[in-house]
């Protein structure tokens, strides 16, 4: 029969206990750390966009003040025909909304939500920009409770295909 020392027992759970309270905490911290970075990325960064809008558009408005809540820094374009931005960065008629942001060298059309913002900025793919045709309800500065999945779409030359599904 094997016998154990009670006293090395109970030092041996303790450091196993230690260990594992150490590596909990390691995950959580982690996992904190990640979740922020998205967001700490815009601070960090104070990204500029630029959101061509109507002047009376009460979504686009909505859209700006989430970018801004973002921590981007927004400059607000009124036009009185927004078709001509859209004409400009060859946006067809099915992916248009009813505005236009431009990022870096991308435009983002329509109320995309900032995780697909985000992977644009950081996967930089070799696209124009991306688009959420129409006006979902739910998605950013839009009111509501997201009803169905929101398809964001890429958009190369006119041509379309899905970007990612949130």
């Amino acid at each position: 029969m094997i016998k154990v020392d009670s006293m090395v027992l109970k030092n041996n759970l303790t450091k196993i206990t230690y260990i594992t309270l150490l590596t909990i905490l390691f995950l959580y911290i982690l996992n904190f750390v990640t979740d922020k970075n998205e967001a700490l990325a815009n601070v960090e960064n104070k990204q500029i966009v630029e959101v061509f809008k109507s002047p009376s558009c009460g979504c686009c408005n909505g859209y700006v003040l989430f970018l801004e809540k973002e921590n981007f820094k927004v400059k607000q374009t009124d036009l009185e025909s927004i078709h001509t931005i859209k004409q400009k960065y060859a946006i067809p008629l099915e992916m248009q909304s009813c505005h236009t942001t431009i990022i870096d060298k991308y435009f983002i059309e329509g109320h995309v939500p900032l995780e697909a913002i985000n992977k644009l900025l950081k996967e930089r793919p070799d696209i124009d920009g991306l688009a959420l045709p129409g006006m979902p309800i739910g998605t950013p500065g839009m009111p509501g409770v997201k009803e169905e999945p929101y398809v964001i779409y890429q958009l190369v030359d006119g041509n379309f295909s899905v970007f990612m599904t949130i």
